[in-house]
């Protein structure tokens, strides 16, 4: 296609003014012509060098027609009316340029312009395939990045849960924590309390005891007193065997 591309630049007006103007043209370049009728104008019949001239009236608009032929899309039956002129011995670049410049580039736009439909028909169905195994491609890894972003909210939610549940369990430990240190202080006051149990019996019978007391407590201390005053004047020996 490149080298189409450069043919048809190689192409000037003048060049084509000066083909056009060949009164008696080589039957070489009539074949050029001739095959551009076949591929520019559709032409099945009239391949006569003024039906050639005419296409070629208009230079500028002859090598934008040159431009903007279509390479895609030649129909078959252009191939077939233009393959016996590609097979002829002169229908190349240098043989044709000895006759007339814009023959030749002509001649080189058609040689290049057909094989690269030979090779773009070929390679059409393998590209088309390449684009569509490409587009499918896309579509798969644009749902496979749905999924990764599912995944990746799921795995975001996950962690949150976990997290939670972490916390969680940190307050759940801490609340066992508080519960054990209660039930250690129950325990010891209820130890305590066990032990005091027996105080309380004592205490008890020491209450009874004090209230009796209480009773005779002014006459045990004028008795006591009584008494110390009694022995107060005798001597230690004397108390001892008083005892």
């Amino acid at each position: 296609m490149e080298a189409a591309t450069k043919a048809v630049d190689c192409l000037t007006k003048d060049a084509v003014q000066e083909l056009k103007n060949l009164g008696s043209p080589p039957a070489a370049c009539v074949d050029v012509a001739k095959a551009a009728l076949i591929l520019l104008k559709n032409e099945k019949k009239n391949y006569a060098w003024q039906n050639a001239t005419k296409m070629m009236n208009n230079p500028n608009q002859f090598i934008d027609m040159v431009k903007g032929f279509d390479g895609n899309s030649i129909e078959d039956w252009k191939l077939n009316a233009c393959a016996p002129l590609l097979a002829l011995d002169f229908f190349n670049f240098e043989t044709m340029k000895g006759k007339s410049t814009a023959a030749a580039y002509l001649c080189a736009y058609i040689i290049n312009i057909i094989k690269y439909n030979s090779i773009y028909k070929k390679v059409k169905p393998l590209k088309d395939g390449a684009d569509e195994a490409e587009a499918l491609a896309a579509s798969k890894l644009a749902e496979l990045q749905v999924v990764k972003d599912k995944v990746a909210a799921i795995n975001a939610e996950v962690q949150k849960l976990k997290d939670q549940l972490f916390e969680a369990q940190a307050k759940k430990q801490a609340v066992e924590d508080e519960a054990k240190e209660l039930m250690d202080q129950l325990d010891l006051a209820n130890r305590l309390v066990n032990g005091l149990a027996d105080e309380n019996v004592r205490w008890g019978q020491n209450v009874i005891t004090f209230k009796a007391e209480r009773v005779t407590m002014i006459g045990d201390a004028l008795l006591a007193s009584a008494f110390v005053s009694y022995i107060g004047p005798f001597s230690y020996k004397f108390r001892l065997n008083l005892w």
